[in-house]
């Protein structure tokens, strides 16, 4: 048998079970009872006093938030210059700068190695 004579068969049959599985799920949502079900929720929201004894106090105006949060944000500012810099130093024995890398040793078999795979 070849392969696309079996990926037809296969094809076909999971059509078929697919086609029945609807089929079986749209015949049980007719006979179903149709009685729909609707949950009511109701919320009730009591305001309180606060406990403190402080009275409410009157809310910000839009300017008065704005200058509250620019010195929020001017207090955590910081200011980096090239002296909170850290220094980077490679390991000895070669430099990524120029392309020299450490002394060592490669066999011949492994390069060949390398090159005759494909």
């Amino acid at each position: 048998m070849k392969s696309t004579e079996l990926k037809k068969l296969i094809k076909g049959a999971v059509k078929e079970a697919i086609q029945e599985e609807i089929k079986d799920i749209l015949l049980e949502a007719v006979r179903s009872p149709k009685t729909p079900s609707v949950a009511v929720m109701q919320e009730s929201v009591t305001k309180t006093a606060p406990s403190n004894g402080v009275p409410n106090q009157p809310s910000m105006t839009a300017a008065q938030k704005k200058s509250l949060y620019e010195q929020a944000l001017n207090d955590t500012t910081m200011n980096f210059n090239s002296s909170n810099v850290q220094s980077f130093q490679p390991q000895a024995g070669y430099d990524a700068a120029n392309g020299t890398l450490p002394s060592g040793e490669v066999d011949m078999g492994m390069i060949a190695g390398l090159m005759n795979k494909k």
